[in-house]
């Protein structure tokens, strides 16, 4: 990957949960080669308890996490994205800001992990799952080939990424 480090922005409506887990995963994952960033069109104010919770349990940091409207990229002092990435379809429906340099864009819906559950451990296992799949999807968006892809290649990957039947 070139000297450039990317920076990608996580989208979802409450930004509490997915887009959260996945700027975790991102900042551990490719911390070389990307800057990640969540946002939210309408933030809940508060990281769920759960994905909180998940991500300490598996080691990360969690103290600079907080759930923040997308408005917060959207002025002029605001990183210029090069990818942005709906994980909810809450979101992807949504009319976003226009972001300054044309940033790439994709759709990684994934399920809401904020349900009505039984137990704790069905809650738990809902949002293990949920990160698992961000994972995987963040594990092939790095390893793909930047230098080589054309803007049309790129955006076709990106795409494909978010169509995973196996995540």
């Amino acid at each position: 990957m070139s000297e450039h480090k990317h920076n990608v922005l996580f989208l979802c409506t409450g930004n509490s949960a997915r887009s959260i887990m996945a700027e975790a995963l991102l900042e551990r994952m490719g911390p070389d080669s990307f800057n990640a960033y969540s946002a939210g069109s309408k933030p809940k104010g508060r990281i769920h308890p759960m994905a909180m919770n998940l991500l300490k349990e598996l080691g990360y940091g969690t103290e600079h996490f907080r759930s923040k409207s997308w408005d917060e990229f959207s002025g002029s002092d605001a990183p210029h994205f090069d990818f942005i990435f709906t994980v909810c379809d809450n979101a992807a429906n949504e009319v976003c800001p226009l972001w300054p340099g044309h940033p790439m864009t994709a759709h990684w819906g994934i399920p809401d992990p904020d349900g009505k559950y039984t137990d704790e451990q069905e809650e738990y296992q809902a949002f293990l799952k949920t990160c698992q799949q961000l994972e995987h999807r963040i594990k092939q968006f790095i390893a793909l080939p930047f230098e080589t892809l054309d803007q049309d290649s790129l955006k076709e990957q990106l795409i494909n990424i978010g169509h995973d039947i196996n995540t």
